[in-house]
């Protein structure tokens, strides 16, 4: 099923027999407990509805891809402020990620760390929920929710709680030029050097190691990014590598985790992990989020974060939940709140189970 309208969707939605399975561009098809149903895809929603770059406003259908709206952005110097990550590389696939599944997943970059994830550049939603019903909440502007924010919520909830069919963001502009500095290093070192510079006023917008080198990005005005580079160090590369660390393209395995610690932790876990067999191939956000691959099909990285009171989520793999158990009381939330936007659970059954 491809609906091509809001009002077409919202019928099958209200009509359907089984459950569905949302699908977008297909790239991030697999994130997530595995579901099964009929494929309902959004693809058919597709564009971006309004763009005012004197506004910095983009509202756009769940189904458009991200490219065209990076495209459409740039000619305006213009910016997606969390630099969203694609799952595609590290799934496997080629599909075509769309900006629903970007906010299904809040899939946000390495910039997370200085302009927030997918969620909180979000504005505005209009979506199908579980009667068929269409909702809208928030707009295109700030500050203009009053009652529940369901634009959050609906940010991360990997379709459970209804189908998106529109997204509104607020935008940034580009920035004028940007600087990367490298510190070769060695592990704990290297992610050391990230937690310092993180705490420096120099306003940095990337910090992440990989292959024996910490990297830092400062992003600005030329002369503010010459001062802050001087200041901060390192050598200077001309290589834009910050796509190949939002899209993790150096992990690769059998099995991915998704590690997310409190960068002071981020060594313990990696020296507990690499004892057990494990590898560690990409640190972001000063170590905040470690990616963890190997062949081994146990449960140790969610073993071993749990130590530490991080999560950890089974990215690729099989055979244990792909999301970090839940406390009960945010367990008997979440399962409260399904229930009253999709009371016949028909919406990605099981995805975040």
């Amino acid at each position: 099923m491809t609906p091509t309208s809001e009002k077409d969707l919202a019928e099958l939605v209200a009509v359907a027999k089984n459950p569905l399975e949302i699908i977008g561009g297909g790239s991030r098809k697999g994130l997530g407990n595995a579901v099964s149903g009929d494929a309902l895809h959004t693809s058919g929603l597709s564009g971006i509805t309004l763009y005012d770059p004197g506004a910095l406003t983009l509202v756009a259908q769940s189904g458009t891809p991200l490219a065209e709206i990076e495209t459409a952005l740039a000619a305006e110097n213009q910016m997606l402020p969390f630099e969203p990550m694609s799952h595609a590389i590290v799934l496997g696939n080629d599909n075509t990620p769309t900006v629903g599944g970007m906010v299904a997943t809040n899939a946000s970059g390495p910039r997370r760390i200085k302009a927030g994830a997918c969620r909180d550049s979000l504005i505005g939603v209009r979506y199908v929920d579980g009667h068929g019903q269409v909702i809208k909440n928030g707009g295109r502007v700030m500050k203009n929710v009053t009652g529940y924010d369901l634009v959050k919520l609906m940010a991360g909830a990997h379709g459970t709680l209804g189908v998106l069919t529109e997204v509104a963001f607020k935008l940034l502009p580009s920035p004028e030029t940007q600087a990367t500095l490298r510190f070769e290093l060695p592990l704990k070192d290297g992610l050391q050097k990230l937690r310092d510079v993180m705490a420096s006023p120099y306003d940095v917008s990337g910090v992440a190691y990989r292959d024996g080198v910490a990297f830092v990005r400062v992003e600005g005005f030329e002369d503010s990014v010459k001062y802050r580079a001087k200041k901060i160090g390192g050598d200077v590369i001309t290589a834009n590598i910050w796509p190949e660390i939002r899209d993790a393209i150096n992990v690769k395995g059998d099995v991915i985790w998704r590690l997310s610690v409190k960068p002071s932790d981020a060594f313990a876990v990696a020296s507990q992990l690499a004892e057990q067999g494990f590898e560690t191939p990409l640190f972001d956000w000063s170590g905040g989020l470690i990616w963890v691959t190997s062949g081994d099909g146990s449960d140790a990285p969610r073993q071993t974060v749990n130590k530490f009171g991080g999560h950890a989520t089974l990215i690729k793999g099989d055979g244990h939940p792909a999301f970090h158990p839940e406390p009960a009381i945010l367990a008997s939330i979440a399962t409260g709140l399904r229930a009253k936007f999709d009371p016949r659970g028909i919406f990605n059954q099981g995805r975040m189970a």
